[in-house]
């Protein structure tokens, strides 16, 4: 081989090999708690700006409840199709994969032992996950966006059909070891258009979800309604003008320790077949307390 092509060629992998070094140089070292993130105060900002929220789609984010793994789904490089990521805490440095194609909204049971997925779900096995695994009757014919659970194991869910945007959120207990049949929660809830993505305190004390109603800032609010003492839900309480905003604001999650809340809220819409700019944000939860009713 003539001599200047070789010393071309180890010219060329001289300079990967620097720019590869150079891209992990400018990666950021995740260390510590919540992703390495400095925790909110009581204005939402973006989760993890460049690492998890981004210019892209980055959207349903949970943790497990020992705040070691953390799930979320995500566009792909194509900006059309979706994936699913964890973030997974070793020796206190986090690191981060692509899982699968999306499979579902996660939601983690309270005590860590299932994934849901909608109506699929998959279960802890040591320090992994089984195969994807359906729900069986009554909820098989139902398609379901996002399911959460109590510490009782009371379903809460929702209902996506292009033909009814009202359909209600519903809820399914275990009545002698087996679930009943799926009931719609009250008009306080049910009231408005686009009733999503619920969450279920694990005591079952409050619930949140998002909701087009006449008395929002604009598309989509974040709700919540708390338990009262007969056992009936109180008044749907609008988070306000420092949560929701005329965007959309939905997909909320309360983290296991519960400090924070997490929700999404569209920055940007796509363009065609592209994804929106969806991110990921977070607010310290005392807002919870705060807007409890006092009995």
């Amino acid at each position: 081989m003539n001599k200047n092509v070789v010393l071309n060629v180890l010219l060329f992998l001289t300079l990967m090999v620097s720019n590869i070094s150079h891209a992990q140089d400018n990666l950021p070292v995740l260390v510590g708690d919540y992703i390495g993130q400095k925790p909110p105060g009581l204005t939402p900002e973006p989760f993890a700006p460049g690492v998890i929220s981004t210019e892209g789609y980055e959207y349903s984010g949970v943790f497990t409840p020992d705040m070691d793994e953390f799930y979320f789904i995500r566009g792909g490089e194509d900006n059309t199709s979706q994936e699913f990521v964890t973030y997974k805490k070793t020796d206190d440095q986090w690191f981060g994969e692509v899982k699968s194609p999306r499979i579902g909204q996660p939601t983690i049971s309270p005590d860590g032992k299932i994934m849901h997925l909608g109506r699929r779900y998959i279960e802890r096995i040591n320090h992994d996950w089984s195969e994807r695994k359906n729900l069986d009757l009554p909820f098989t014919d139902i398609l379901i966006m996002r399911l959460t659970s109590a510490s009782n194991g009371t379903y809460y869910f929702d209902t996506w059909d292009e033909s009814n945007e009202d359909f209600p959120i519903r809820y399914s207990r275990i009545v002698e070891g087996k679930y009943e049949d799926p009931k719609p929660l009250s008009k306080t809830i049910n009231t408005g258009t686009q009733l999503n993505h619920p969450y279920i305190a694990p005591d079952e004390s409050y619930l949140i979800w998002d909701a087009v109603r006449s008395d929002g800032y604009g598309d989509s609010d974040l709700y919540i309604s708390y338990r009262q003492n007969d056992g009936d839900w109180g008044d749907a309480i609008n988070l306000g003008d420092k949560i929701n905003t005329s965007a959309w604001d939905a997909a909320e999650y309360v983290t296991p320790d519960g400090k924070y809340f997490f929700f999404n809220r569209l920055i940007n819409p796509g363009v065609g077949d592209e994804l929106p700019n969806v991110d990921i944000y977070w607010v310290d939860a005392q807002f919870i307390e705060t807007l409890r009713p006092k009995s």
